[in-house]
């Protein structure tokens, strides 16, 4: 097969798969042993209205704002001294920091709250919360949570390792298929 992005073939996809063409946050993302604004920039300059804007996109606004030392937080080994939801969206807003035009999400919101993990999605899919970003990136999510189901645009149902159905939340409800309660 081919890759096609944006009516061009990627002809060499380790070469354009990376940043800042993609950006990829694991299920268990890792930060280090240094201050919100490095795990966040990770040494490249960035211009302030972006990073705030990934901030917000990434759901971490209200959090920064509680925090005494904001962006110079000191976040410990591993990020250590946040929430497990925390260092998710601290990854994400580094991703975010790059603008990537593909954002791979490995089970992005599963250490979140109901509430913030709506605010999550709707910034991050929806674009609610900032404008700054000069492209809102195509989202490859991996995940069972309804927040994130419910705004797809595409949902594959995956069984042993093949495709077992395609469509919108509301076409496979429509064929008897509901991914959500597949992990029920």
């Amino acid at each position: 097969g081919a890759i096609d992005w944006d009516g061009e073939t990627v002809t060499e996809p380790a070469a354009f798969m990376v940043p800042p063409h993609t950006g990829y946050l694991p299920q268990v993302p890792r930060l280090f042993s240094a201050s919100l604004r490095e795990n966040l920039t990770l040494g490249v300059q960035t211009d302030d209205d972006a990073l705030s804007d990934a901030i917000r996109r990434a759901a971490l606004d209200r959090d920064l704002d509680g925090m005494d030392d904001g962006l110079d937080t000191l976040v410990g080994p591993r990020g250590v001294r946040l929430s497990g939801g925390q260092v998710q969206r601290a990854a994400t807003a580094r991703a975010l920091t790059a603008n990537p035009a593909l954002l791979v999400l490995d089970d992005l919101s599963s250490a979140l709250d109901a509430d913030t993990e709506r605010r999550l999605w709707a910034r991050l899919l929806d674009g609610e919360g900032g404008a700054a970003l000069s492209r809102r990136p195509t989202c490859l999510v991996v995940s069972h949570r309804a927040a994130a189901l419910e705004r797809a645009d595409q949902i594959l149902v995956l069984e042993r390792g093949r495709v077992r159905a395609s469509g919108t939340l509301d076409e496979l409800r429509a064929r008897g298929l509901d991914p959500l309660a597949l992990h029920a």
